[in-house]
């Protein structure tokens, strides 16, 4: 399929579909279903601030596990499909790009992206329409055992992170802002500084 105006959004999908398809825009599988990834109102692309967060927070965990032979971080885009019966194309009927994912076992990769649950996602969230990702793929990742979902809200400046209970239910940690820092048992050793998430963050409004 070569354009995005004949999918019919009220079917279901599967990897199967989704890898054959070559129009431009960039869409996500979830249960099946087609979400195109949009932005913000009146964005061509991802966005100035966006790009700044994504790099500086990649930058961070890519620099505390450069040297770890098993753990990998990846950026947007890049798929990650999560394996509802098998890892055949036609059975996976979740694929979606995170801002960031964090793998800490190879055995989750193949030569076309994720292929398994990743141990940390991020997602960046800059104004517009945020209901994919506080609903949809918040949902996908606590089904699906993520570890941890990071939630950075770019224009406050600030993060929220979710971990998952002994129910598998996120719990929401404190809001964190500059001069705040977290840790995190999935990277024994690694600690991200809000100020270092947020380096260099511009208000374009002023």
């Amino acid at each position: 399929m070569d354009n995005i105006a004949d999918l019919d959004f009220s079917k279901t999908y599967t990897y199967a579909d989704y890898y054959s398809w070559r129009f431009e825009e960039r869409v996500e599988l979830i249960r099946g279903k087609v979400f195109e990834m949009v932005n913000y109102p009146g964005a061509t692309c991802m966005g100035t601030n966006h790009q700044i967060i994504l790099g500086n927070i990649a930058v961070e965990l890519w620099n505390f596990l450069r040297n770890q032979e098993n753990a990998d971080v990846f950026m947007a885009p890049f798929d990650v499909r999560f394996i509802d019966k098998s890892r055949f194309d036609e059975d996976v009927s979740n694929v979606v790009q995170p801002d960031i994912s964090v793998f800490l076992d190879r055995a989750n990769l193949d030569e076309r992206g994720g292929i398994g649950t990743p141990d940390i996602v991020v997602e960046i969230l800059i104004g517009g329409n945020n209901l994919i990702e506080l609903k949809e793929k918040f949902q996908l990742y606590e089904d699906f055992g993520v570890a941890e979902y990071w939630i950075v809200f770019a224009e406050e400046q600030s993060l929220v992170r979710y971990t998952l209970d002994r129910n598998g239910k996120y719990t929401a940690g404190k809001v964190l802002t500059n001069g705040d820092k977290f840790s995190t048992p999935i990277i024994p050793g690694f600690e991200l500084t809000m100020d270092a998430a947020f380096h260099k963050v511009h208000d374009f409004r002023n």
